[in-house]
């Protein structure tokens, strides 16, 4: 069986205080620090055999404190770029553009010099099917963003039908031998128990 397994970064700094981080070089918090190390032992139950990470900070220390300090950081899995809703409150945002918001969590909608949905599930789509060539079970520390991006390239799920992914959450997609079509067998497990209102 092949499994994609995939996490997100702890909470980040910005997360905390729900701030838009988009490609923001932003630092995992305490408490995102805490979180990424209490899914370690899960990640090393499920012995993957392959690691790739965003490069920004937030997923490379994820990675390290998976236990992944050498994974290979892949610039192509950085989440979306938010454009100029970087570092704006949620909040704000909602209340001055609340369709704007809603059509961006849905993939229909890019903020003013944002990324575009279709370029962005492309891009991620493209690390991980590289990586996969060659993994029997692949981890993938990366961005909420990017985890919807690739449940819609690999599994059909639109991203307005899947709510935000926990932080330091892991999601596993399965294969079964001789098979093409990838299956969901966990979403947003967290050792805490599962993340409710997650921050973007």
């Amino acid at each position: 069986m092949k499994r994609l397994l995939l996490v997100r970064h702890g909470e980040s700094e910005w997360n905390a205080v729900r701030r838009l981080q988009g490609q923001a070089d932003i630092r995992l918090s305490s408490k995102g620090e805490t979180q990424a190390a209490g899914l370690a032992s899960t990640i090393a139950q499920l012995a993957p055999d392959q690691v790739i990470t965003s490069d920004l900070c937030r997923a490379k220390r994820t990675a390290e404190l998976l236990g992944f300090p050498n994974a290979v950081c892949d610039a192509r899995l950085r989440e979306i770029d938010v454009g100029d809703w970087t570092g704006k409150s949620i909040a704000d945002i909602i209340a001055a553009d609340p369709d704007g918001y809603r059509g961006w969590r849905a993939g229909t909608f890019a903020p003013p010099g944002g990324e575009v949905w279709q370029t962005f599930t492309d891009r991620t789509a493209l690390a991980v099917r590289s990586s996969m060539k060659t993994a029997d079970r692949l981890l993938v520390v990366c961005h909420g963003g990017v985890i919807r991006a690739l449940l819609q390239t690999l599994l059909q799920l639109e991203p307005r039908r899947i709510i935000p992914v926990g932080p330091a959450s892991l999601t596993i997609l399965a294969m079964k031998p001789n098979e093409q079509d990838m299956r969901l067998e966990v979403f947003n497990f967290a050792p805490g128990g599962p993340v409710v209102n997650a921050p973007d």
